[in-house]
């Protein structure tokens, strides 16, 4: 299960990928925001990090207007490895090497095009399981 989240400059974005993840077959919870009203990223990115660092869901995928916000605030919770990507090779690199475990967008900076391969290639990777990259997460970690 993938959890997804966005405040309101990440909406769009967020049904497109919710589309998308349902056409690849892929199960999600959406945590929120359903609309543009104004809201405060941080509630949705926290939500968003609670459930994958308690295991409800495996991994994540957050929206905001330039995605540092909401992965700044997922960040706050503990065992959360968010990364903020803007490229495929950047999405490849953070699950081969970081384990990152929740995907932050920009929806004002990432076009849907893009970002719909961004997600593909976050969720189609896997962690390297490199003894070198183990050591660097406890040292994340600690």
């Amino acid at each position: 299960m993938i959890a997804v989240g966005s405040d309101h400059g990440g909406f769009a974005l967020k049904k497109a990928i919710c589309a998308h993840l349902e056409k690849r077959g892929l199960a999600y919870k959406d945590f929120g925001t359903w609309s543009e009203e104004s809201c405060d990223y941080p509630d949705f990115g926290k939500a968003v990090a609670k459930a994958v660092a308690a295991g409800e869901c495996g991994q994540g995928i957050l929206i905001c207007g330039t995605g540092i916000g909401i992965s700044i605030a997922a960040n706050k919770v503990p065992g959360i490895r968010a990364a903020l990507c803007g490229d495929c090779f950047s999405a490849e690199a953070t699950r081969l090497h970081n384990d990152a475990n929740i995907l932050a967008l920009g929806a004002r900076v990432t076009g849907e095009g893009l970002a719909l391969k961004i997600v593909d290639t976050f969720l189609d990777t896997p962690f390297s399981n490199d003894e070198r990259h183990i050591r660097r997460i406890r040292k994340i970690e600690d």
